[in-house]
């Protein structure tokens, strides 16, 4: 999955989207003008990709909602519960905000926002208020809610990130996390919201967290197929995609270069890699990783599977006045 500089496909982007091994697209603030530029740059990129290909965008509120002028204002997901007088007023605002979300989005032909976070909200400082609460039970519960909201306008969820980064202070964009805590800890403080939503069938696809669990393994969870296969597959039963974090994070540089990156994800678990942010990096590793792919091997093919599984998803009809709806809500928690 890779990104575009601006608010029109560059030339040799074009030319990158046409690669056979590029599955997808993830927008920023930096590809945003106004919805028409906003529609046509979506419809360019699926012209161009010449094939189907996913179009996302880290769309969750509060201080990461990438598309502003003419979209509701989402509040982040830790507002809903501080602004809340009871359970089903909380839950009433979380269904709003994933139902209004996804309805702006998916009227854009945007496939899906990687959403919801799923941490606690606990030392991390690049986590606090993008998660729900600070406890598993609220997390799995206003999750749930919003995920409903999600689904009305068939949205797939995807979760982030696992098996839990609120725990942990470093941010991983700037630095290598390592959560020191015992398997057991992790699992019934962080993983324990991923778990009963997976047992759920409410997760369509996961993404791990850039960092060192180092009672659990020596890898960054993005690189692990002790969190990826072992864990999240084979214990927690995951049978949706695994997408990585972006591979230009610092958390991801300990796997190497940005190809030995992309090919440790996808070693390790990952059906797609995200390389954003470093344009270079990304042409590195289309370069070197399109030998692999010359013929693709079963696992190979299911990865596509899994990960095309949550392409082209229609957007409902009559909806309309449910939207009008979830924005009402929305608005009123946003104001406040």
């Amino acid at each position: 999955m890779l990104d575009c500089q601006a608010e029109e496909l560059l030339p040799e982007e074009k030319e990158k989207l046409a690669h056979p091994v590029v599955g997808g697209v993830i927008l920023f603030s930096r590809n945003y003008h106004d919805k028409r530029q906003l529609s046509a740059l979506v419809q360019d990129i699926r012209r161009y990709a010449k094939k189907p290909v996913l179009i996302a965008v880290d769309h969750e509120g509060g201080r990461v909602q990438r598309f502003r002028e003419g979209f509701t204002a989402i509040p982040a997901m830790g507002e809903i519960l501080r602004q809340s007088e009871h359970q089903d007023e909380s839950a009433a605002y979380a269904k709003a905000c994933g139902l209004a979300l996804a309805y702006e989005l998916k009227t854009l032909d945007i496939d899906f926002s990687f959403a919801p976070v799923l941490d606690i909200n606990g030392v991390s400082q690049v986590i606090k208020d993008r998660a729900f609460a600070d406890n598993a039970n609220d997390v799995i519960r206003l999750a749930t809610h919003l995920i409903q909201g999600l689904k009305a306008v068939n949205m797939p969820a995807i979760g982030k990130h696992f098996p839990g980064h609120g725990s942990v202070a470093p941010d991983s964009h700037i630095a290598l996390p390592v959560d020191e805590r015992d398997f057991e800890e992790i699992r019934t403080t962080d993983m324990v919201v991923f778990q009963r939503l997976i047992e759920r069938k409410m997760l369509e696809g996961v993404m791990p967290a850039h960092v060192i669990y180092n009672q659990v393994c020596a890898k960054p969870a993005g690189f692990s197929s002790t969190w990826l296969q072992s864990i999240l597959k084979g214990d927690i039963g995951f049978q949706g995609a695994i997408f990585s974090d972006d591979l230009s994070m610092h958390g991801a540089s300990v796997a190497g270069s940005y190809l030995e990156r992309a090919e440790a994800a996808l070693e390790a678990g990952c059906d797609m890699v995200l390389a954003c942010n470093n344009p270079k990096g990304a042409e590195s590793i289309l370069d070197g990783i399109e030998s692999r792919y010359a013929s693709l091997s079963r696992d190979d093919e299911l990865k596509q599977e899994r990960v095309m599984a949550l392409y082209g998803r229609v957007l409902p009809v009559g909806l309309q006045d449910k939207y009008e709806s979830a924005v009402d809500l929305v608005k009123r928690l946003s104001e406040r």
